[in-house]
């Protein structure tokens, strides 16, 4: 057989991004729609020397929803763990529980063959080390702000929370992240973010908007407001089965990855350079202290993000 772009993508993924080394053990966990991608992940892992498994499962309704417990007790059981998957498994108890037990993993949560090829062609030495020092900057930070030309303004506080780099390069036991990757998030204090922000890249569930912005209002922590047009409404009918909880704002997120570009793929759109995001939901998998089954990132296009006050991306430019 031809060896592809994708095949490519699939090699860098595992001896660059996870640091695979030869007769490590390799879990592959796909579904019916993500089947191609997991299989090349598989075919490669086998051709670089490795012990692989495949595994396909019925793919799941949300974001964050537990695998079967039969999947979730393999993955404890692997060296590394890559979950090319419809909806993504990094805000579970089986991801939270698999690491750890020390397996290094990556999801790739609604990837695409597109998304696969471009993201994970990128210089990840580089988007490491910008991803590093964003979280650095972030733990030295008490308050964020951030604006937009959308009409975003909203204030975080994220006194003493640990910020965490998703660098893409996953090489210590119980590290995980995203694949492709590039960003530096944080979980805010609960309870604690005011403002409004408007989403106007791309909302995780819903795609790359397209008609109006998403506009979010934000009081003591949690999401109070939606509106906006039919993306709005389906937000709303999304969260709508998962209560408070469900409207936390979860995440604050910024984007480090050059080649990353909006595509309505959350899993790159969130890592596009000179951009944020905002999650609601979960934020349990990042050191906050909400637990529930949704995550849903929203991107914000041209912010400007001040660190207490001091301009650290201006209108969508970083000046780190």
């Amino acid at each position: 057989m031809p060896f592809t772009k994708l095949d490519k993508a699939s090699i860098i993924a595992i001896k660059d991004c996870m640091g695979a080394k030869k007769n490590e053990s390799i879990l592959i966990i796909t579904d019916e729609n993500k089947r191609e991608i997991g299989y090349s992940l598989y075919e490669n892992a086998l051709q670089l020397g490795n012990k692989a498994l495949f595994v396909e499962m019925k793919s799941m309704k949300n974001h964050g929803e537990e695998p079967p417990k039969v999947i979730a007790d393999l993955m404890q059981n692997f060296d590394i763990v890559l979950c090319p998957t419809t909806k993504s498994l990094t805000h579970t108890n089986a991801r939270r529980k698999a690491s750890a037990k020390g397996a290094r993993i990556a999801t790739l949560p609604n990837i695409t063959k597109e998304v696969m090829i471009r993201g994970l062609n990128a210089d990840y030495k580089k988007i490491s080390s910008l991803t590093l020092k964003l979280k650095r900057l972030m733990e030295k930070t008490k308050k964020v702000r951030v604006t937009s030309p959308g009409g975003t303004d909203i204030t975080f506080s994220i006194t003493g929370r640990t910020s965490l780099p998703s660098k893409g390069l996953f090489h210590k036991k119980g590290e995980s992240g995203n694949l492709p990757t590039g960003e530096a998030f944080v979980a805010p204090l609960e309870g604690k973010t005011e403002g409004v922000f408007v989403v106007d890249g791309s909302m995780a569930g819903i795609g790359v908007i397209k008609n109006r912005p998403i506009k979010i209002k934000v009081k003591k922590g949690l999401a109070t407001k939606i509106t906006g047009g039919k993306e709005a409404k389906k937000l709303v009918g999304i969260l709508s089965k998962f209560g408070k909880k469900g409207r936390n704002i979860a995440e604050l997120g910024i984007g480090t990855n050059d080649k990353a570009k909006l595509s309505g793929s959350l899993l790159e759109d969130e890592k596009v350079l000179g951009t944020i995001h905002i999650a609601l939901g979960d934020n349990k998998s990042m050191g906050g202290k909400v637990k529930v089954p949704i995550h849903l990132d929203g991107v914000i296009k041209k912010p400007t993000v001040y660190f207490d006050n001091k301009i650290i991306m201006k209108k969508g430019k970083l000046l780190v």
